[in-house]
């Protein structure tokens, strides 16, 4: 069997050659994942430490947009924050590692009504006084795919109401629920 050797004298440009290419492989990976055309996606919620919490938020594209719906369990009765946060890390047992909201384009804090509101403002959800809250709502505000894609990010729940109007995020009160928001099979 015959060897192959390279001589050492080219080792810079077979470098150069190997990391030209790992570029292009992530610039084709990049843009093939922007034009990805994806219908549905799913959080599954767990829990900070002390709660007891579990849920599921779909997004589903429609005519009129992304249509949102969260089941969640395990909830105190009444109204809690609900929002998109700007990274899909829950790891922080606070959920502080979640960011802020999600908000690209920059705009102040505000309720889901409002034409000029962080992307991640979804508004509340209500737990009934079994705990369970459900939420339903189409959002022509929020994408699924594209350079302001919501896949990768997280979905948070509040102990509290959020206010609509507060500043930066509605005083909605501590993280208690977290689920990344990822691309759904069915």
């Amino acid at each position: 069997m015959r060897s192959f050797s390279i001589p050492k004298s080219t080792y810079p440009l077979v470098a150069l050659g190997m990391l030209g290419m790992l570029v292009t492989f992530f610039i084709v990976m990049v843009h093939a994942a922007e034009a990805e055309d994806i219908s549905q996606a799913v959080a599954v919620l767990h829990s900070a430490q002390g709660h007891n919490i579990d849920g599921t938020v779909t997004f589903q594209k429609t005519s009129n947009g992304v249509r949102i719906l969260a089941t969640i369990k395990g909830l105190t009765p009444g109204k809690h924050g609900f929002h998109i946060h700007a990274f899909g890390d829950c790891s922080a047992s606070d959920f502080t590692s979640a960011g802020g909201h999600y908000n690209p384009d920059g705009y102040p804090h505000a309720g889901p009504a409002s034409k000029k509101r962080h992307m991640g403002d979804l508004g509340n959800v209500t737990a009934d006084a079994d705990g369970e809250g459900h939420f339903e709502a189409s959002n022509d505000y929020v994408a699924l795919d594209g350079s302001r894609s919501v896949i990768g990010r997280a979905v948070i729940v509040h102990a509290g109401e959020d206010d609509l109007t507060s500043q930066p995020s509605g005083d909605a009160g501590a993280r208690v629920a977290c689920g990344v928001i990822g691309i759904s099979g069915q």
